[in-house]
Protein backbone atom coordinates (compact mmCIF):
# COMPACT_ATOMS: atom_id res chain seq x y z
CA UNK A 1 0.00 0.00 0.00
CA UNK A 2 2.97 2.30 0.69
CA UNK A 3 4.45 1.77 -2.80
CA UNK A 4 0.68 2.87 -4.13
CA UNK A 5 0.29 5.85 -2.24
CA UNK A 6 3.91 6.72 -3.27
CA UNK A 7 3.29 6.28 -6.97
CA UNK A 8 0.01 8.08 -6.61
CA UNK A 9 1.69 11.28 -4.88
CA UNK A 10 4.41 10.96 -7.72
CA UNK A 11 1.83 10.89 -10.05
CA UNK A 12 0.23 14.27 -8.60
CA UNK A 13 3.59 15.86 -8.67
CA UNK A 14 3.83 15.06 -12.29
CA UNK A 15 0.69 16.24 -12.81
CA UNK A 16 0.66 19.17 -11.89
CA UNK A 17 4.25 20.08 -13.02
CA UNK A 18 2.82 19.75 -16.98
CA UNK A 19 2.05 23.41 -18.85
CA UNK A 20 -1.38 24.92 -17.96
CA UNK A 21 -2.67 23.98 -21.44
CA UNK A 22 -1.90 20.07 -20.77
CA UNK A 23 -3.77 20.52 -17.38
CA UNK A 24 -6.67 22.45 -18.91
CA UNK A 25 -7.00 19.65 -21.64
CA UNK A 26 -6.46 16.83 -19.25
CA UNK A 27 -9.69 18.33 -17.18
CA UNK A 28 -11.76 18.38 -20.33
CA UNK A 29 -10.97 14.76 -21.50
CA UNK A 30 -12.24 14.20 -17.93
CA UNK A 31 -15.38 15.75 -18.60
CA UNK A 32 -16.05 14.56 -22.24
CA UNK A 33 -14.93 10.69 -21.54
CA UNK A 34 -16.81 10.86 -17.89
CA UNK A 35 -20.03 11.30 -20.69
CA UNK A 36 -18.90 9.20 -23.07
CA UNK A 37 -18.52 6.01 -20.80
CA UNK A 38 -21.52 7.23 -18.55
CA UNK A 39 -23.55 6.54 -22.20
CA UNK A 40 -21.49 4.74 -25.08
CA UNK A 41 -21.21 1.81 -23.35
CA UNK A 42 -24.91 1.32 -22.98
CA UNK A 43 -26.38 2.34 -26.08
CA UNK A 44 -26.20 -1.23 -27.45
CA UNK A 45 -28.33 -2.40 -24.68
CA UNK A 46 -30.31 0.52 -24.94
CA UNK A 47 -31.10 -0.52 -28.51
CA UNK A 48 -31.71 -4.07 -27.68
CA UNK A 49 -34.39 -2.87 -25.07
CA UNK A 50 -35.99 -0.92 -28.09
CA UNK A 51 -36.03 -4.17 -30.19
CA UNK A 52 -33.00 -4.36 -31.98
CA UNK A 53 -31.04 -7.88 -33.14
CA UNK A 54 -27.48 -8.36 -33.26
CA UNK A 55 -27.51 -7.24 -36.91
CA UNK A 56 -28.46 -3.57 -35.85
CA UNK A 57 -26.03 -3.44 -33.15
CA UNK A 58 -23.30 -4.75 -35.41
CA UNK A 59 -24.17 -2.03 -38.00
CA UNK A 60 -24.22 0.42 -34.81
CA UNK A 61 -20.62 -0.66 -33.92
CA UNK A 62 -19.46 -0.75 -37.84
CA UNK A 63 -20.67 2.90 -37.75
CA UNK A 64 -19.31 4.27 -34.83
CA UNK A 65 -15.93 2.65 -36.31
CA UNK A 66 -16.89 4.67 -39.73
CA UNK A 67 -16.84 7.88 -38.16
CA UNK A 68 -13.50 7.14 -35.76
CA UNK A 69 -11.93 6.25 -39.04
CA UNK A 70 -12.74 9.29 -40.79
CA UNK A 71 -12.44 12.04 -37.98
CA UNK A 72 -8.93 12.02 -37.12
CA UNK A 73 -7.26 13.00 -40.16
CA UNK A 74 -9.38 15.92 -40.59
CA UNK A 75 -9.60 16.70 -37.03
CA UNK A 76 -5.48 16.55 -36.48
CA UNK A 77 -5.16 18.64 -39.92
CA UNK A 78 -7.63 21.78 -38.76
CA UNK A 79 -5.76 21.64 -35.01
CA UNK A 80 -2.58 22.14 -36.94
CA UNK A 81 -4.11 24.84 -38.51
CA UNK A 82 -6.18 26.85 -36.56
CA UNK A 83 -5.17 26.01 -33.38
CA UNK A 84 -5.92 23.25 -30.79
CA UNK A 85 -8.02 26.10 -28.75
CA UNK A 86 -10.74 26.81 -31.23
CA UNK A 87 -10.62 23.29 -32.80
CA UNK A 88 -11.32 22.03 -29.35
CA UNK A 89 -14.07 24.06 -28.65
CA UNK A 90 -15.71 23.61 -31.80
CA UNK A 91 -15.38 20.44 -31.43
CA UNK A 92 -16.93 19.97 -27.75
CA UNK A 93 -19.85 21.59 -28.46
CA UNK A 94 -20.56 18.86 -31.32
CA UNK A 95 -20.25 16.02 -28.38
CA UNK A 96 -22.29 18.04 -26.55
CA UNK A 97 -25.26 18.47 -29.15
CA UNK A 98 -24.45 14.45 -29.67
CA UNK A 99 -25.43 13.52 -26.37
CA UNK A 100 -28.61 15.48 -26.86
CA UNK A 101 -29.78 14.44 -29.81
CA UNK A 102 -29.74 10.56 -27.95
CA UNK A 103 -31.60 12.17 -25.43
CA UNK A 104 -34.12 13.03 -27.72
CA UNK A 105 -33.49 9.75 -30.39
CA UNK A 106 -37.01 8.30 -30.47
CA UNK A 107 -38.66 11.83 -32.46
CA UNK A 108 -35.80 10.78 -34.87
CA UNK A 109 -37.64 7.53 -35.66
CA UNK A 110 -36.38 4.60 -37.62
CA UNK A 111 -34.80 3.34 -40.69
CA UNK A 112 -35.23 -0.39 -41.68
CA UNK A 113 -32.81 -1.78 -43.44
CA UNK A 114 -34.01 -4.62 -45.76
CA UNK A 115 -33.37 -7.82 -45.34
CA UNK A 116 -29.94 -9.96 -47.51
CA UNK A 117 -29.36 -13.22 -49.30
CA UNK A 118 -29.66 -15.31 -51.64
CA UNK A 119 -31.56 -18.24 -53.29
CA UNK A 120 -29.63 -21.19 -54.89
CA UNK A 121 -31.40 -24.14 -56.52
CA UNK A 122 -30.10 -27.96 -55.61
CA UNK A 123 -30.97 -31.08 -55.68
CA UNK A 124 -34.47 -29.64 -56.30
CA UNK A 125 -34.43 -27.69 -52.92
CA UNK A 126 -33.74 -24.01 -52.46
CA UNK A 127 -31.55 -23.12 -50.24
CA UNK A 128 -30.97 -19.89 -49.00
CA UNK A 129 -27.59 -18.56 -48.27
CA UNK A 130 -26.17 -15.41 -46.38
CA UNK A 131 -29.30 -14.47 -45.35
CA UNK A 132 -29.71 -12.03 -42.30
CA UNK A 133 -32.81 -10.28 -40.21
CA UNK A 134 -34.35 -6.78 -41.71
CA UNK A 135 -32.16 -4.02 -39.39
CA UNK A 136 -34.27 -1.78 -37.95
CA UNK A 137 -31.97 1.05 -37.17
CA UNK A 138 -33.05 4.09 -34.89
CA UNK A 139 -31.59 6.95 -36.49
CA UNK A 140 -31.38 9.54 -33.35
CA UNK A 141 -29.16 6.82 -32.00
CA UNK A 142 -26.64 6.77 -35.60
CA UNK A 143 -27.14 10.83 -35.76
CA UNK A 144 -26.34 11.25 -31.94
CA UNK A 145 -22.74 9.66 -32.23
CA UNK A 146 -21.91 11.41 -35.55
CA UNK A 147 -21.84 14.69 -33.31
CA UNK A 148 -21.00 12.95 -30.00
CA UNK A 149 -17.74 11.48 -31.05
CA UNK A 150 -16.16 14.57 -32.55
CA UNK A 151 -14.13 15.47 -29.16
CA UNK A 152 -12.84 12.29 -28.96
CA UNK A 153 -12.25 11.54 -32.33
CA UNK A 154 -11.95 14.64 -34.24
CA UNK A 155 -9.91 16.18 -31.14
CA UNK A 156 -7.68 13.26 -31.31
CA UNK A 157 -4.83 14.95 -32.79
CA UNK A 158 -4.93 18.05 -30.77
CA UNK A 159 -4.76 16.43 -27.64
CA UNK A 160 -1.46 14.73 -29.49
CA UNK A 161 -0.04 17.56 -29.93
CA UNK A 162 -0.68 19.51 -26.75
CA UNK A 163 1.58 16.72 -25.12
CA UNK A 164 3.79 16.81 -27.84
CA UNK A 165 4.76 20.12 -27.74
CA UNK A 166 4.97 19.91 -23.72
CA UNK A 167 6.81 17.37 -22.85
CA UNK A 168 10.31 16.02 -23.42
CA UNK A 169 11.16 12.92 -25.94
CA UNK A 170 12.27 10.24 -23.11
CA UNK A 171 9.18 11.72 -20.95
CA UNK A 172 6.23 11.20 -23.46
CA UNK A 173 5.16 7.77 -22.00
CA UNK A 174 5.15 9.47 -18.48
CA UNK A 175 3.52 13.04 -19.90
CA UNK A 176 0.49 10.60 -22.09
CA UNK A 177 0.26 8.57 -19.02
CA UNK A 178 -0.41 11.57 -16.03
CA UNK A 179 -3.33 12.97 -18.88
CA UNK A 180 -4.16 9.83 -19.95
CA UNK A 181 -4.76 8.71 -15.71
CA UNK A 182 -6.50 11.41 -15.00
CA UNK A 183 -8.86 10.94 -18.35
CA UNK A 184 -9.14 7.44 -17.10
CA UNK A 185 -10.45 8.08 -13.94
CA UNK A 186 -13.50 9.21 -15.38
CA UNK A 187 -13.68 5.87 -17.02
CA UNK A 188 -14.15 4.81 -13.43
CA UNK A 189 -16.13 7.28 -12.20
CA UNK A 190 -18.59 7.52 -14.69
CA UNK A 191 -20.09 3.56 -15.20
CA UNK A 192 -20.55 4.01 -11.47
CA UNK A 193 -22.53 7.48 -11.88
CA UNK A 194 -24.28 5.46 -14.48
CA UNK A 195 -24.95 2.34 -12.44
CA UNK A 196 -26.34 4.37 -9.40
CA UNK A 197 -28.87 6.15 -11.81
CA UNK A 198 -29.87 2.76 -13.06
CA UNK A 199 -30.07 1.45 -9.63
CA UNK A 200 -32.94 3.76 -9.08
CA UNK A 201 -34.67 3.97 -12.47
CA UNK A 202 -36.02 1.07 -15.32
CA UNK A 203 -33.27 1.10 -17.58
CA UNK A 204 -35.11 3.07 -20.45
CA UNK A 205 -35.98 6.17 -17.98
CA UNK A 206 -32.50 5.94 -16.42
CA UNK A 207 -30.37 6.50 -19.82
CA UNK A 208 -32.05 9.33 -20.47
CA UNK A 209 -31.39 10.84 -17.15
CA UNK A 210 -27.94 9.94 -17.77
CA UNK A 211 -28.04 11.46 -21.19
CA UNK A 212 -29.22 14.62 -19.52
CA UNK A 213 -26.55 14.55 -17.30
CA UNK A 214 -23.36 14.24 -19.44
CA UNK A 215 -24.97 16.83 -22.22
CA UNK A 216 -24.46 19.30 -18.93
CA UNK A 217 -20.98 18.18 -18.51
CA UNK A 218 -19.99 18.84 -21.68
CA UNK A 219 -21.20 21.94 -22.48
CA UNK A 220 -19.45 22.91 -18.91
CA UNK A 221 -16.25 21.42 -20.15
CA UNK A 222 -16.33 23.38 -23.57
CA UNK A 223 -17.04 26.69 -21.51
CA UNK A 224 -14.04 25.72 -19.43
CA UNK A 225 -11.32 25.01 -22.27
CA UNK A 226 -12.39 27.87 -24.38
CA UNK A 227 -11.75 30.27 -21.13
CA UNK A 228 -8.39 28.71 -19.55
CA UNK A 229 -6.66 27.37 -22.70
CA UNK A 230 -3.73 29.55 -23.60
CA UNK A 231 -2.86 28.85 -27.01
CA UNK A 232 0.46 30.73 -27.19
CA UNK A 233 2.69 28.08 -27.40
CA UNK A 234 0.24 25.90 -30.40
CA UNK A 235 2.52 25.18 -33.24
CA UNK A 236 0.06 26.24 -36.51
CA UNK A 237 0.92 23.75 -39.58
CA UNK A 238 0.23 23.78 -43.47
CA UNK A 239 -3.68 23.80 -44.81
CA UNK A 240 -5.42 20.86 -45.91
CA UNK A 241 -4.49 20.70 -49.85
CA UNK A 242 -7.40 17.98 -50.44
CA UNK A 243 -6.73 14.36 -51.44
CA UNK A 244 -2.93 14.94 -52.31
CA UNK A 245 -2.30 16.12 -48.57
CA UNK A 246 -3.51 12.54 -47.56
CA UNK A 247 -1.59 10.63 -50.11
CA UNK A 248 1.59 12.82 -49.09
CA UNK A 249 1.19 12.07 -45.07
CA UNK A 250 0.61 8.73 -46.16
CA UNK A 251 3.88 8.31 -47.81
CA UNK A 252 5.90 10.41 -45.28
CA UNK A 253 4.87 8.34 -42.20
CA UNK A 254 7.83 7.56 -40.17
CA UNK A 255 8.79 3.95 -41.21
CA UNK A 256 8.92 2.98 -37.24
CA UNK A 257 5.15 3.15 -37.37
CA UNK A 258 4.48 0.76 -39.93
CA UNK A 259 4.71 -2.50 -37.91
CA UNK A 260 3.03 -1.19 -34.85
CA UNK A 261 -0.01 -0.21 -37.38
CA UNK A 262 -0.27 -3.62 -38.68
CA UNK A 263 -0.35 -5.64 -35.69
CA UNK A 264 -2.45 -2.57 -33.79
CA UNK A 265 -5.11 -2.63 -36.77
CA UNK A 266 -5.57 -6.70 -36.14
CA UNK A 267 -6.03 -6.18 -32.61
CA UNK A 268 -8.65 -3.31 -32.86
CA UNK A 269 -10.60 -5.28 -35.48
CA UNK A 270 -10.77 -8.59 -32.98
CA UNK A 271 -11.96 -6.03 -30.51
CA UNK A 272 -14.54 -4.40 -32.44
CA UNK A 273 -15.81 -7.50 -34.03
CA UNK A 274 -17.39 -8.24 -30.58
CA UNK A 275 -17.09 -4.41 -28.40
CA UNK A 276 -20.51 -3.46 -28.80
CA UNK A 277 -21.71 -7.19 -27.88
CA UNK A 278 -19.46 -7.14 -24.18
CA UNK A 279 -22.87 -5.46 -22.50
CA UNK A 280 -25.13 -7.65 -24.72
CA UNK A 281 -23.43 -10.74 -22.94
CA UNK A 282 -23.22 -9.61 -19.16
CA UNK A 283 -27.01 -8.19 -19.01
CA UNK A 284 -28.47 -10.88 -21.59
CA UNK A 285 -26.34 -14.10 -22.06
CA UNK A 286 -24.78 -14.83 -19.08
CA UNK A 287 -27.40 -12.62 -17.14
CA UNK A 288 -25.44 -11.64 -14.03
CA UNK A 289 -26.56 -9.15 -11.44
CA UNK A 290 -24.81 -9.30 -7.82
CA UNK A 291 -25.87 -8.31 -4.38
CA UNK A 292 -23.06 -5.74 -2.86
CA UNK A 293 -22.68 -4.35 0.94
CA UNK A 294 -24.77 -1.16 1.43
CA UNK A 295 -26.61 -0.80 -1.94
CA UNK A 296 -27.98 -4.27 -2.21
CA UNK A 297 -29.05 -5.80 -5.17
CA UNK A 298 -28.13 -4.84 -8.39
CA UNK A 299 -29.88 -5.70 -11.87
CA UNK A 300 -27.23 -6.95 -14.64
CA UNK A 301 -27.55 -3.17 -16.05
CA UNK A 302 -26.62 -1.39 -13.31
CA UNK A 303 -23.56 -4.11 -12.23
CA UNK A 304 -22.53 -4.22 -16.10
CA UNK A 305 -21.48 -0.56 -15.11
CA UNK A 306 -19.70 -1.59 -11.94
CA UNK A 307 -17.49 -4.62 -13.73
CA UNK A 308 -16.63 -1.04 -16.08
CA UNK A 309 -15.91 0.54 -12.46
CA UNK A 310 -13.48 -2.37 -11.58
CA UNK A 311 -11.72 -2.56 -15.45
CA UNK A 312 -10.81 1.18 -14.55
CA UNK A 313 -9.75 1.17 -10.99
CA UNK A 314 -7.01 -1.71 -12.20
CA UNK A 315 -5.86 0.27 -15.24
CA UNK A 316 -5.40 3.12 -13.02
CA UNK A 317 -3.74 1.51 -9.78
CA UNK A 318 -0.82 -0.24 -13.21
CA UNK A 319 -0.79 2.68 -15.17
CA UNK A 320 1.54 5.09 -14.08
CA UNK A 321 4.36 2.04 -13.22
CA UNK A 322 4.04 0.37 -16.10
CA UNK A 323 4.84 3.74 -18.31
CA UNK A 324 7.86 3.83 -15.85
CA UNK A 325 8.84 0.61 -16.17
CA UNK A 326 8.68 1.66 -20.28
CA UNK A 327 11.42 3.74 -19.92
CA UNK A 328 13.73 0.74 -18.34
CA UNK A 329 12.64 -1.80 -20.89
CA UNK A 330 11.12 0.29 -23.95
CA UNK A 331 7.97 0.72 -25.48
CA UNK A 332 7.08 -2.18 -27.31
CA UNK A 333 7.17 -4.72 -24.39
CA UNK A 334 4.38 -2.42 -22.93
CA UNK A 335 2.32 -2.28 -25.76
CA UNK A 336 2.38 -6.04 -26.37
CA UNK A 337 1.57 -7.08 -22.66
CA UNK A 338 -1.78 -4.05 -23.96
CA UNK A 339 -1.99 -6.29 -26.98
CA UNK A 340 -2.48 -9.82 -25.49
CA UNK A 341 -5.03 -8.71 -22.64
CA UNK A 342 -7.30 -7.46 -25.93
CA UNK A 343 -6.96 -10.53 -27.59
CA UNK A 344 -7.68 -13.20 -25.13
CA UNK A 345 -10.26 -10.98 -23.52
CA UNK A 346 -13.24 -11.80 -26.05
CA UNK A 347 -12.78 -16.23 -25.50
CA UNK A 348 -12.62 -15.36 -21.82
CA UNK A 349 -15.93 -13.80 -21.45
CA UNK A 350 -18.24 -15.72 -23.91
CA UNK A 351 -17.00 -18.81 -21.58
CA UNK A 352 -16.94 -17.35 -18.58
CA UNK A 353 -19.76 -19.14 -15.71
CA UNK A 354 -22.50 -16.63 -14.97
CA UNK A 355 -20.93 -15.68 -11.81
CA UNK A 356 -20.56 -12.25 -10.28
CA UNK A 357 -17.31 -12.71 -8.83
CA UNK A 358 -15.87 -14.95 -11.64
CA UNK A 359 -17.14 -11.51 -14.17
CA UNK A 360 -15.12 -9.30 -11.58
CA UNK A 361 -12.11 -10.84 -12.13
CA UNK A 362 -12.39 -11.03 -15.55
CA UNK A 363 -13.44 -7.45 -16.03
CA UNK A 364 -9.92 -6.44 -13.42
CA UNK A 365 -7.69 -8.35 -16.18
CA UNK A 366 -9.07 -6.59 -19.24
CA UNK A 367 -8.22 -3.39 -16.85
CA UNK A 368 -4.41 -4.42 -18.05
CA UNK A 369 -4.99 -3.81 -21.33
CA UNK A 370 -5.02 -0.11 -20.58
CA UNK A 371 -1.64 -0.55 -19.03
CA UNK A 372 0.37 -0.04 -22.57
CA UNK A 373 -2.00 2.81 -23.86
CA UNK A 374 0.62 5.98 -22.56
CA UNK A 375 3.26 3.60 -24.34
CA UNK A 376 1.63 3.06 -27.25
CA UNK A 377 0.73 6.75 -27.61
CA UNK A 378 4.37 7.47 -27.28
CA UNK A 379 5.27 4.99 -29.87
CA UNK A 380 2.56 6.25 -32.11
CA UNK A 381 3.80 10.02 -31.79
CA UNK A 382 7.35 9.91 -31.07
CA UNK A 383 8.74 9.70 -34.59
CA UNK A 384 6.83 12.82 -35.78
CA UNK A 385 8.77 16.05 -36.20
CA UNK A 386 7.30 19.15 -34.69
CA UNK A 387 4.80 20.77 -36.11
CA UNK A 388 3.30 17.38 -37.74
CA UNK A 389 1.68 15.65 -34.56
CA UNK A 390 -1.20 16.09 -35.12
CA UNK A 391 -1.04 15.21 -38.98
CA UNK A 392 0.93 11.87 -38.17
CA UNK A 393 -1.70 11.09 -35.74
CA UNK A 394 -4.43 11.51 -37.67
CA UNK A 395 -2.88 9.37 -40.24
CA UNK A 396 -1.99 6.40 -38.40
CA UNK A 397 -5.57 6.38 -37.04
CA UNK A 398 -7.28 7.31 -40.52
CA UNK A 399 -5.27 3.97 -41.73
CA UNK A 400 -6.31 1.85 -38.63
CA UNK A 401 -9.57 2.55 -38.19
CA UNK A 402 -10.49 2.42 -42.05
CA UNK A 403 -9.74 -1.62 -41.87
CA UNK A 404 -11.88 -1.85 -38.61
CA UNK A 405 -14.60 -0.40 -39.97
CA UNK A 406 -16.60 -3.14 -40.76
CA UNK A 407 -15.39 -5.50 -38.30
CA UNK A 408 -18.84 -4.85 -35.81
CA UNK A 409 -21.22 -5.80 -38.64
CA UNK A 410 -19.11 -8.89 -39.32
CA UNK A 411 -18.92 -9.65 -35.72
CA UNK A 412 -23.00 -9.01 -35.58
CA UNK A 413 -23.45 -11.34 -38.00
CA UNK A 414 -21.38 -14.05 -37.28
CA UNK A 415 -22.88 -13.43 -33.53
CA UNK A 416 -26.50 -13.49 -34.77
CA UNK A 417 -24.91 -17.24 -35.84
CA UNK A 418 -23.32 -18.13 -32.82
CA UNK A 419 -22.07 -15.47 -29.93
CA UNK A 420 -19.18 -18.21 -29.05
CA UNK A 421 -18.21 -18.43 -32.54
CA UNK A 422 -17.70 -14.60 -32.68
CA UNK A 423 -16.01 -14.16 -29.52
CA UNK A 424 -13.75 -17.14 -30.46
CA UNK A 425 -12.90 -15.86 -33.67
CA UNK A 426 -12.24 -12.90 -32.32
CA UNK A 427 -9.55 -14.07 -29.90
CA UNK A 428 -7.70 -16.12 -33.03
CA UNK A 429 -7.82 -12.95 -35.37
CA UNK A 430 -6.18 -10.81 -32.07
CA UNK A 431 -3.44 -13.49 -31.45
CA UNK A 432 -2.61 -12.90 -34.96
CA UNK A 433 -2.20 -9.28 -34.70
CA UNK A 434 0.04 -9.37 -31.14
CA UNK A 435 2.19 -12.29 -32.81
CA UNK A 436 3.26 -10.02 -36.32
CA UNK A 437 3.84 -7.19 -33.58
CA UNK A 438 6.17 -9.03 -31.35
CA UNK A 439 8.04 -10.28 -34.54
CA UNK A 440 8.49 -7.39 -36.59
CA UNK A 441 7.66 -4.09 -34.26
CA UNK A 442 9.99 -1.45 -33.84
CA UNK A 443 11.41 0.45 -30.83
CA UNK A 444 11.48 4.48 -30.69
CA UNK A 445 15.04 5.50 -29.60
CA UNK A 446 13.29 7.96 -28.03
CA UNK A 447 11.45 5.91 -25.29
CA UNK A 448 14.65 4.99 -22.82
CA UNK A 449 16.46 7.62 -21.06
Amino acid sequence: MDDADGGFRSLLRQFFALERDVLVLSVAMFAFSLGFQMTSRYVPRYMSVLGAGAVSIGLFGTFGNLVSAVYPYPGGALSDRIGSRLALTLFGLASTAGFLVWLFAESFGTLTVPAVGTTVELAGYRIVVGWLDPAVLPVGIFLGLVFAQAWKSLGLGATFAIVKQAVAPDQLATGFASTETFRRSAFLLGPLLAAGVLTVFAFETGFRVVLAIVAAFGFAATLLQYILYDASEDTLGKSFGGVSTVIEDLRSMPAELRPLLVGDTLVRFANGMVYVFFVIVVTEFLEVGATLPVVGRLSPDAYFGVLLAVEMAVALLVMVSVSRLSQRVGLKPVVALGFAVYAVFPVLLIYAPPNAAALAALFAFSGLRFAGLPAHKALVVGPAEAGSAGRVTGTYYLLRNVVVVPSAAIGGAIYAFSPETAFGTATAVGLFGLALFVAFGEEFEGAVA
